[in-house]
């Protein structure tokens, strides 16, 4: 009997390319922001919350990897290549520092998810020298762990659709079994941490 492989599978690689392309750390970050919001604060409440953030990081991230990838300087969106994403951690660390510096100089506060997004990405920048570590997995579990401080069920759905990212980043190639584990891990470890801090900070 002829074994199934999903990765030669047309639909199974199109549904892939479907989840991995939409739930990337950007779209994954503004939907928690976007419910958080929601929770707490009005429409124009949250526009002077979120535009420097807007302004400061999401924008020049995506022009920066736009940007190089016309240049010829990263292979793809995802800057698939170890050596190539280098840089790209290094532009996304000085944004959050850019925005932190912000935040607390013009709103005298230190924002908690910031900083422990710039925790991540370093950890993540360090295993970069030895494993080109999932950003996918890593983010969307962490993102996770967001939600979960909100609400446990929707932490626990998002945790699930983390997974699921993990497993569409091996079907298409982008990152191996030990990639994708290594991002987890780095992931969960920021996680718990974040969790405890959140619950030290509210009271």
């Amino acid at each position: 009997m002829k074994q199934f492989n999903p990765e030669k599978s047309p639909l199974i690689i199109r549904f892939s390319k479907i989840i991995s392309n939409f739930f990337n750390p950007l779209t994954a970050l503004f939907i928690y922001f976007v419910y958080s919001s929601s929770l707490q604060y009005n429409l124009s409440e949250t526009a002077k919350l979120f535009l420097p953030l807007f302004l400061i990081v999401v924008i020049p991230i995506s022009a920066w990897i736009y940007w190089n990838v016309r240049k010829g300087n990263y292979s793809n969106m995802d800057v698939s290549n170890r050596k190539q994403r280098k840089s790209l951690y290094f532009f996304i660390a000085t944004t959050l520092f850019l925005f932190l510096f912000y935040d607390y100089f013009f709103n005298e506060n230190i924002d908690l998810i910031v900083t422990f997004l710039l925790l991540l990405l370093l950890l993540m920048q360090l295993s970069n020298y030895f494993v080109k570590s999932s950003m996918h997995t890593a983010f969307n579990i962490f993102v996770a762990a967001l939600f979960f401080g909100l609400n446990s069920t929707l932490g626990i759905i998002w945790f699930l659709i983390a997974v699921l990212v993990g497993v569409t980043r091996i079907i298409l190639k982008r990152h191996t079994v030990i990639e994708v584990i290594s991002g987890a891990l780095i992931a969960l470890l920021v996680s718990f941490i974040y969790l405890y801090a959140n619950i030290q900070y509210q009271h």
